[in-house]
């Protein structure tokens, strides 16, 4: 039987353990600009964990230690992986709910319930990731689960399996096997289950600093590898929405052929006081006019852009704790909406706040934000909606999460660029409902084209790419577009390609390591190449990690 004192000594070294080898699990990562490594993720939302865990008593039980433990993680939550992280131990505590201790059932029931927590809140789970893990472990764990098993054996089970389809990973992801690299995110759960083991066998717990490296038949410190894979998507927009039913609401047979009609995976659960509704398609406004029908209520919104899921990774250095510093504020009944947003740079900060941001989280590339820092900028927005913008891919699920924790309506907007961040505030409309605001703030920002020039942070071979360390490196809407030795040819080059016909405005944040002089020059030649009626602008931005930040609309 397991204990509160091993669940929570095991919880402590596992998270020892992922923080021990953070940067082997990074080296897995193969898109050279810097950003969120999922090891440096995973470590720093186990952290969180840990600390609390040490104040709990020898004498808790499992049920108290894992809600603990569940909790701490959800808050401490950075980046996709560290979410995910965090849903998959939500399940340890409600599966030992009330238990004083565990036993192997207790254990493969709460893992089974991280799963489906897991897997319910990825929009479209991509198997061969950190999520196939933990389902075939699962899986097997209850397959070999007998009334004579112990939680030593089932453990040493989960351990086996998982491994055995980390190893299938590059089988079922062609990113990851092109690069001869297992997924990331799997190998930190490895990582994470192998410290609790210790534990549970009887064995001192892994301890801070100690280096234990990884297994090197299944990670290769020279190679990277995309932590998400972007497969084939018929349709863009993951759409998930409540309908209010009323005498006049929408008959749900007439709404799922409606959605049937502009989409694909189509979901309509019909209740007693809800039409629950998710569909994949082009048009997520017209899904949201047609369940409007005769002024049918809204609620729980959700959109999803499939085909920009993917991983990246961020230099290997740990960023300090978080201290948010924000002050609480209660909800103001006369005030209507407010604003955070995730920025990084004084200028692009200043930004924001003339647009009417009123809390400014830092972060951003090589600074993703737990969900703690930003619910603490939520609760000091004393608004009844606040309307949330990540500014970056990798921080929007831990933002999704402090949507569950607050106290007041929050509005996740899928912005993953600072140009998108920016265009969605200059859409808002403050005599709007919150939905049509949604709505109008995602279609602004969606027709914003976002270039990005950085440095390779390590040698890669990427998506054809030969890249050097060092190197200057164009993104073009969040995709690696070419490679540049020279910084002003790589800025016109990647203005010159977001701009299309009907451009009219091109806007140049430049960063804090490009002197002012430089960027004016750079900005004549944007100017000198492209055509007399398209505006170019400078804004010293004043962001780290980007020389160049390019808005084009």
């Amino acid at each position: 039987m397991i204990t509160g004192r091993m669940l929570r000594d095991a919880f402590i070294s596992g998270a020892n353990n992922i923080s021990n080898q953070r940067q082997a699990v990074d080296a897995l990562n193969v898109f050279p600009v810097p950003d969120g490594d999922t090891g440096t993720n995973m470590s720093m939302s186990a952290s969180a964990a840990r600390r609390e865990l040490k104040r709990i008593p020898d004498d808790a039980t499992v049920s108290r230690v894992a809600d603990v433990c569940a909790s701490a993680l959800l808050r401490g939550a950075r980046g996709n992986s560290g979410v995910i992280l965090s849903l998959l131990f939500r399940g340890f505590s409600r599966g030992l709910k009330n238990e004083t201790e565990a036993d192997a059932e207790h254990i493969v029931r709460a893992l089974e319930k991280g799963v489906e927590s897991a897997y319910k809140a990825v929009m479209k789970p991509t198997e061969g990731t950190i999520l196939t893990v933990a389902r075939v472990a699962a899986m097997r764990a209850r397959e070999e689960l007998h009334a004579d098993t112990t939680t030593e054996e089932i453990w040493d089970v989960i351990l086996e399996a998982g491994r055995e389809a980390l190893a299938e990973t590059p089988e079922l992801l062609p990113v990851l096997k092109k690069a001869g690299v297992v997924d990331a995110g799997g190998q930190g759960l490895i990582v994470v289950f192998e410290g609790m083991a210790e534990v549970f066998h009887g064995r001192p717990g892994v301890e801070p600093g100690e280096e234990k490296p990884a297994d090197s038949d299944s990670i290769h410190p020279d190679r990277n590898a995309a932590g998400e894979y972007v497969g084939e998507i018929t349709h863009t927009y993951c759409t998930e929405f409540l309908v209010k039913k009323t005498e006049n609401s929408i008959d749900p047979q007439d709404l799922r052929e409606f959605l049937e009609s502009i989409g694909d995976c189509v979901v309509v659960v019909d209740d007693d006081d809800i039409i629950k509704c998710h569909v994949h398609t082009d048009h997520p406004g017209q899904a949201l006019e047609k369940a409007g029908t005769n002024g049918a209520q809204l609620t729980s919104l959700k959109f999803e852009n499939m085909r920009e899921q993917y991983e990246a990774q961020k230099a290997s250095i740990v960023e300090p704790e978080s201290d948010a510093g924000f002050k609480y504020a209660a909800v103001d009944p006369s005030r209507e909406y407010g604003f955070v947003a995730v920025a990084a740079g004084e200028g692009v900060q200043k930004l924001f706040e003339d647009l009417g941001v009123d809390n400014i989280v830092s972060g951003g590339q090589t600074m993703n934000p737990s969900t703690d820092d930003i619910l603490s900028a939520v609760h000091a927005t004393p608004a009844k909606t606040v309307f949330v913008l990540p500014n970056n891919k990798n921080i929007i699920m831990a933002a999704e999460q402090a949507t569950k924790l607050a106290d007041r309506r929050v509005v996740v907007l899928q912005t993953r660029t600072i140009p998108q961040g920016l265009s969605a505030m200059l859409a808002f409309d403050p005599d709007a409902d919150a939905t049509a605001n949604q709505l109008a703030m995602q279609k602004a920002f969606e027709r914003v084209g976002t270039g990005q020039v950085t440095f390779a942070a390590r040698d890669s071979d990427f998506d054809g790419h030969k890249i050097k360390e060092g190197e200057l490196l164009a993104l073009e809407n969040g995709r690696l577009a070419f490679t540049e030795k020279d910084l002003t040819r790589a800025v016109v080059r990647l203005a010159k390609a977001l701009t299309h016909r009907d451009s009219s405005f091109v806007t140049l944040l430049y960063g804090e390591e490009i002197e002012d002089g430089l960027a004016e020059s750079v900005r004549e030649a944007v100017a000198d190449k492209l055509p007399d009626d398209v505006e170019v602008a400078l804004i010293k931005g004043g962001q780290p990690v980007y020389y160049f930040i390019i808005s084009v609309e």
